[in-house]
Parts: C-alpha cells; structure tokens; sequence
C-alpha cells in the first residue's frame, strides 16, 4: 500500500497495546498480499487473470469488499471504480512516471473500464469478469480496508483507544479524542484546519504529491473513470466516516465529483462529513455548506462537526 502503518495508544494501555499493535501490523500485511496488484502470488493478481474465462470464488471478506465497492460507483456516479487501474497505468502512474497517453492508449483504457463489467453471485460468492481485459485495483480503498480488518485485532485485546494510521492519508480513532490536521494542499507543512476525532474515520484524497507538468498543466494521479482523464477542480478531499473503507472511497469519489455533488452526497447521507479544498476562483453556490476563502484556496465544509 506503499505507506507506514502506525499504532498510537494511551500510556495506561501499555503492554497489552504494543502486543496488539504487533499482531494489528501482521493484519495488514495480510491484506496486502491479498489485494496487492504488484503481488504475483495475491489473489487479486489471480482473478485479473483468470475472472474472465469463469466464475471465481470468494471469501465472504473480499466478496463483500467488491459489493460494497459496486455500490458506492453506483451512487457516487462511477467516479470511485476499482476496475479503472488501466487508466492509472495508462498516465503511467503506476511507475511514478507521469506520462501524456496518445488517443489510441486511451480510448483502449476506457474501453476496459467500468464496474458494469463485473457480475456478482451473491448466492455463490463468486466474481466474473463479462470482458478480457478488466483488471481489479484497490487503490483507493486498500489502506481503508486495512485499517478496518487490522483494527479489530486491537479490539481482541481490549485495546479499543488508539489511532491507527495508514500513512498521513487514512486514519481510523477509537475510544477518546485525537487531535488530527488538514495539511495545506498546495504548501508542504501547513495545516489548514484541525479536526477531533471520536470513533470515526478519515480519508484525504490529494494530489500534493502525486502529479506531473506538461505543457503547463498539472496532472493529477487522482482519474475521472468518467472521462478517462486527471480530474480537476479539487486540491484535496478530506471525508469522516464510520468506516475507514468508506471514509477512503467517497475522499476519492469527492475528488472527481466537486464540491457541489459532495455536498449532496453529504446533505442526504448525515453520518459522512467533509472538507474540501477548491480553487478560490471557483468557489460554488452552496445549498448546503459553507465555504471560507482562504486566499487562493477556498475551505468547504459539510457536516464537520469535529473542527476547532
């Protein structure tokens, strides 16, 4: 998942918390080799290669991982889709070698892209690919899934007040307050705003870090499934949630939406809060929301109850 996952937990809980951070830690290492695209022998690697000929089986845990990832597609208007890693790889982001594809490259991703490709038997718990070519990635979702699976090995021990973090992108806080920030998009170091955090989880999507110029453009590593393209129009997407695998999908899908089409989101879905940052310049007319200009960017909030 290309980050390092950590533990924090109250002096009072040690050592029972550091043998349940341990064993938390293997927990993700597990998904990982489960879910890694990169990962000859994971089992995501095997139904890419072999979904499309039959029906694979699954376990109960990645089956409905898939099902709950189908939905959110369905309602975020398919901007999250763990099947568009052909685009990923397409503006070679795969490689951290932003790269132009020609229309032809292009046109061949979109084609092998869209969750309407996948079929799933719930009955059977089995996945099938309708058309060669369809890969599954996890990337806007894996470290969430993690966090969630891995949390609950903290539980078994009784440890239930801790942060647990994948990386600076994805936390997940239970059993007390913590105190976390909203990095400055655009400036490295600088906090925009800070949050506490009381059993729920947050996601921030960005492209801080995640870019490449040509031609004088910025291109994101963050893809519209849509259009095929980086979206734009956001600097970054930060969502809570009850889940960390929930909070990871809709910070991605908040990105390509905009802050109009999140702020409905979040107007019909009371338990998901946000914060996104937006070019001043295209500050939107908000039916639900605030928005604070910040000089060249603007804040938008929408049901953050958590700020200071």
């Amino acid at each position: 998942m290309n980050d390092d996952f950590e533990v924090s937990f109250p002096r009072q809980d040690f050592p029972q918390g550091t043998a349940a951070a341990l064993d938390a830690l293997d927990e993700v290492e597990r998904i990982e080799q489960r879910l890694s695209v990169f990962r000859f022998d994971s089992q995501v690697h095997y139904i890419n290669l072999t979904a499309h000929e039959s029906p694979v089986r699954l376990d109960k845990e990645l089956f409905d991982l898939i099902a709950l990832c189908v939905q959110l597609a369905e309602e975020t208007d398919g901007t999250v889709d763990i099947t568009s890693g052909s685009l990923w790889k397409v503006w070679g982001f795969a490689r951290r070698q932003g790269r132009i594809p020609s229309a032809e490259e292009l046109n061949h991703a979109k084609e092998h892209t869209g969750y309407h490709f996948l079929e799933l038997d719930e009955a059977a718990q089995t996945i099938r690919f309708k058309k060669q070519g369809i890969e599954l990635n996890f990337g806007c979702v894996g470290k969430g899934f993690a966090l969630d699976i891995a949390a609950e090995k903290l539980r078994e021990h009784a440890v239930h007040r801790f942060l647990f973090s994948g990386g600076l992108s994805s936390m997940l806080a239970s059993g007390r307050d913590w105190r976390i920030g909203i990095a400055h998009p655009l400036r490295a170091g600088q906090r925009l705003q800070e949050l506490t955090l009381h059993d729920v989880a947050v996601s921030t999507s960005s492209s801080q870090k995640q870019f490449f110029r040509h031609g004088g453009h910025r291109y994101s590593h963050l893809i519209d499934p849509r259009t095929g393209k980086p979206a734009e129009g956001v600097f970054s997407a930060t969502v809570l949630a009850p889940t960390a695998t929930l909070a990871e999908l809709l910070s991605t899908a908040f990105f390509v939406l905009g802050a109009e089409k999140a702020a409905d989101y979040c107007s019909l879905h009371p338990d998901i809060s946000a914060v996104l940052t937006i070019p001043s310049k295209n500050v939107p007319d908000l039916k639900f929301g605030a928005s604070k200009p910040m000089g060249e960017l603007c804040l938008v909030e929408l049901n953050v109850i958590h700020d200071s």
